[in-house]
C-alpha cells in the first residue's frame, strides 16, 4: 500500500477551496451546474479541479468524507471534555441538528454517491465506531445500560432525522432524543 504524498501549501489551499465551494453548491442542491464550473467558482483552474477530483462523484465523496470526519472529531472532543453520559447526549443532539442544518447537502450527496456504496459504508462504519465509543464510555461509567448496541441508536438517529422536516419536527426532535436517552439510562434493579 502506498501512502499519499502530502500536498504543497498551494495545492492544499486549492483543494480546500474546491471542497468549500462544492459543499456550498451541494447544500443548495444545484444539479444544473457543469462540473467545470466548480473550478471557476472556487477560483482555481479546470486542470486543478480534475487533478484533485476527476469526477463530480469523486468531489461529492470527498465532501462526504469531510462531513463524517467532522462528526467523528466532534464525538472525540465531547468524550475528552464531558462526563460520558453528557458527551453521549450532546453528540446525539448535535448529530440530529447537524443533519437538519445540512439536509440539502445530505440529499445531494446521497444522490451523487448512489453508486459509491463503499464510501457510504466506510462513513457509516466510522460514525458507528464514534457512537460505539461514546456508548461504551457511558456504559463503563455506569450511567447507561450496557445491553444496547450501536445499531438501535443509529436507527433511532436516522428515524429522527428523517422526520425532522415534517411540521413540528424540529421542536419534537429534542424530546425524542431525550426519550431515546432515557431508554439508555442505567436503572438499578428494583428491590424484590
Amino acid at each position: 500500500m502506498t501512502t499519499a504524498k502530502p500536498l504543497r501549501a498551494d495545492a492544499r489551499r486549492n483543494r480546500e477551496a474546491l471542497l468549500a465551494k462544492a459543499r456550498e453548491i451541494f447544500e443548495a442542491g444545484d444539479f444544473d451546474l457543469r462540473f467545470d464550473d466548480f473550478a471557476r467558482l472556487a477560483g482555481v483552474g479546470v486542470g486543478t479541479l480534475y487533478r484533485h477530483f476527476p469526477t463530480r462523484e469523486a468531489l461529492a465523496e470527498a465532501v462526504y468524507r469531510e462531513e463524517v470526519a467532522t462528526l467523528c472529531a466532534h464525538a472525540r472532543d465531547l468524550r475528552a471534555t464531558l462526563p460520558p453520559d453528557e458527551a453521549l447526549a450532546a453528540f446525539l443532539r448535535g448529530f440530529v441538528s447537524h443533519l437538519h442544518a445540512h439536509q440539502g447537502l445530505a440529499r445531494t450527496l446521497a444522490t451523487l454517491m448512489a453508486t459509491r456504496s463503499g464510501a457510504l459504508a466506510e462513513g457509516s462504519e466510522a460514525l458507528a465506531q464514534a457512537i460505539g465509543e461514546l456508548l461504551a464510555a457511558a456504559a463503563e461509567d455506569g450511567t447507561i445500560r450496557d445491553d444496547v448496541g450501536v445499531g438501535p441508536v443509529m436507527m433511532a438517529l436516522h428515524g429522527i432525522s428523517a422526520a425532522y422536516d415534517r411540521p413540528g419536527g424540529p421542536a419534537d426532535a429534542d424530546g425524542v432524543i431525550s426519550l431515546v436517552f432515557d431508554g439508555l439510562r442505567h436503572r438499578p434493579p428494583s428491590p424484590a
